[in-house]
């Protein structure tokens, strides 16, 4: 049976607007990097040029999610959304699409993400990347140490322990980078779960594959994991805290496991 011109119409509208979406966030991201983040710098507190560059940054993420929305790309739901309304979170998040990283961060003013060092020596991202006092990867040795003086600073620090978007069909392979931060730092994680029916952007897909019919992304904010029990349970010692580290990561893969379900039973 042929498909409904409606639903060709629609469908080929979607690729046009998530065309114009990407396009929409490459020129902005040039014009903050080029004019307005460059403007920051005159303002010598380091404290207030922080904040507002950080708040500059979640402005922008949730005009580009609106606009995605009002083009009809995408909708979205946020469930806890109560509980991202603090300081100082350590925020562990799947990664299944390449939307989220926007999504999640459009809803935190005062956000600190891990960028790559290419990331922080770009030429267009350097500028944002500075004023909002972002963590660079670039010093391994000293990555877990600066992360955690984030979130002791008030920072709400997100980080995808995936490293990368999620592969299709692939079992979660975590990283434990992140949970070194919690067991070092003796941190709290703020769990993030996040499904997208259908599943779409994800890793290695082309963005003008869109899916047959606009796609929701659900992110749900649960209660806080409490650190203490690992840490009792592996023990005192630079051994412990491996251990410790290994039983966070083995939670967090059955955690957001989940959400890979769920996913998978939307398609």
């Amino acid at each position: 049976m042929a498909e409904p011109l409606a639903a060709r119409l629609n469908h080929a509208w979607r690729v046009v607007g998530t065309g114009i979406s990407f396009a929409a966030f490459g020129i902005g991201g040039l014009l903050l990097g080029g004019l307005l983040f460059p403007l920051l710098f005159l303002i010598r507190h380091h404290q207030r040029r922080r904040a507002l560059a950080r708040r500059l940054v979640q402005f922008s993420f949730a005009s580009h999610v609106n606009l995605m929305r009002w083009l009809g790309v995408m909708t979205y739901e946020i469930h806890g959304h109560e509980r991202l309304k603090r300081d100082g979170l350590l925020i562990l998040a799947n990664h299944p699409t390449l939307i989220d990283v926007v999504l999640l961060i459009s809803q935190l003013p005062n956000a600190d993400c891990v960028v790559k060092h290419a990331v922080a020596c770009n030429p267009f991202m350097r500028g944002p990347v500075r004023a909002a006092g972002y963590v660079a990867n670039s010093d391994g040795a000293g990555l877990v140490d600066d992360c955690i003086a984030a979130v002791r600073r008030g920072g709400n620090l997100v980080i995808f322990p995936e490293g990368t978007r999620t592969v299709p069909g692939q079992p979660l392979k975590l990283q434990r980078g992140a949970a070194n931060i919690a067991v070092r730092g003796q941190l709290d994680i703020t769990p993030v779960r996040i499904t997208c029916t259908p599943p779409t952007l994800t890793k290695g897909q082309k963005w003008y594959r869109v899916p047959s019919r606009r796609f929701h992304v659900q992110l749900e904010v649960g209660e806080d994991i409490s650190i203490a029990p690992f840490l009792t349970e592996a023990g005192d010692s630079s051994r412990g805290d491996a251990l410790a580290a290994r039983r966070v990561t083995d939670h967090l893969a059955h955690y957001f496991d989940f959400a890979g379900e769920t996913s998978r039973a939307g398609t």
